[in-house]
């Protein structure tokens, strides 16, 4: 389920102009990554399909196949004849193209994480050959994308989304290789970055695009300054607190395997490292190693033993409840409901 997709499309029933629509719709059209709650599947699921009937669509249909056919082009040449006119479809219309073009820029972001690192190519993966020519295609796949992104971009005709999505595109790179660089190996202690870091690294990689899609789907709406800033306040929160979320998941499911690895830069681990001290910590990933692998199994239940999942449990409700006071700042309507069912989603673990 396409959950950025969802976000941005939703304010679009909150911005869009008209007595029939609030400005927080503008930024469920472009609030739409794909995520798991950590309440049960069906209760998620009941949320989505709640909001996705504010859409007007589900949002799965929102495929790439469906991006990039003829027949959606063959629609939006049509919409373009509405262009000087009053008609509200074409603001909708725009605010739904910039779903899109989110989504195809996130989409193009993960396939160039898909690219596998050829030095540390086992004999199981495959052929090195057949290796090479994936990750060639892996490359050029996700530049297509992203260039068909640019496109969209452009047909928009809104420098400050053009210029919003572009600089959000810039983080999304820089964060990426931050994260890259302290990425933590089975062989390699994790770096004593900080919750400050940890966040600031978090917010590259995976909250500015989400926020600067919901600042431009309102920018889209032609809502004033302020307008933008708590509907961007929205986005930044909401994916702090779903990648927190993400990040928990390995220690607060009931069934776990012991073969699960996680993140040495999550979030609970670095609270934590935190909470513990380095040395300490440097201690614990050793007394977890044997025959040079790291024991998941018994590290996960020594930081479970910790601080650091409760503290992480309550940074991520921290900024479930930031995401949540933006939305006050728009009139009661069904999108606003549907954005704050999603906050709520995500932040409890009961």
């Amino acid at each position: 389920m396409s959950l950025r997709q969802l976000l941005l499309r939703l304010p679009c029933y909150l911005g869009a102009s008209g007595p029939r629509r609030g400005p927080l719709d503008t930024i469920s059209s472009v609030v739409s990554w794909r995520g798991q709650s950590s309440r049960s599947p069906a209760h998620w699921n009941q949320v989505v399909s709640e909001a996705e009937k504010i859409v007007g669509y589900p949002t799965s249909f929102m495929s790439l196949r469906c991006l990039l056919s003829d027949e959606l082009s063959n629609i939006a040449m049509q919409v373009r004849k509405l262009v000087g006119t009053q008609h509200p479809l074409l603001t909708t219309a725009s605010q739904r193209s910039l779903a899109e073009i989110t989504e195809l820029i996130h989409t193009a972001l993960l396939v160039h994480r898909g690219i596998v690192n050829l030095d540390e190519l086992q004999s199981s993966d495959g052929p090195l050959k057949d290796m090479q020519f994936g990750n060639k295609i892996a490359i050029l796949s996700g530049d297509f994308l992203l260039a068909n992104a640019c496109n969209g971009l452009a047909l928009l005709q809104n420098t400050k989304v053009v210029e919003l999505l572009a600089s959000a595109l810039m983080d999304l790179v820089q964060g990426v290789y931050h994260e890259n660089s302290t990425s933590a190996k089975e062989n390699h202690i994790t770096d004593d970055i900080g919750i400050l870091t940890w966040k600031e690294q978090t917010f590259l990689s995976h909250g500015a695009l989400l926020a600067k899609s919901c600042q431009a789907a309102m920018e889209l709406a032609k809502h004033d300054a302020e307008v933008q800033d708590m509907a961007f306040q929205y986005g930044k929160h909401m994916a702090m607190s779903h990648k927190i979320n993400s990040d928990l998941q390995p220690f607060i499911k009931e069934k776990t395997s012991d073969s699960l690895t996680f993140n040495l830069n999550s979030a609970p681990v670095v609270l934590h490292q935190e909470f513990l001290g380095r040395d300490l910590w440097i201690k614990q990933i050793r007394e977890a190693q044997r025959k040079g692998r790291l024991d998941y199994a018994k590290l996960r239940e020594t930081i479970k033993a910790g601080k650091g999942v409760t503290s992480a449990i309550d940074l991520c409700r921290y900024h479930g409840n930031k995401a949540l006071e933006a939305l006050e700042s728009f009139p009661p309507s069904e999108a606003r409901t549907a954005l704050e069912n999603i906050v709520f989603a995500v932040t409890r673990f009961s």
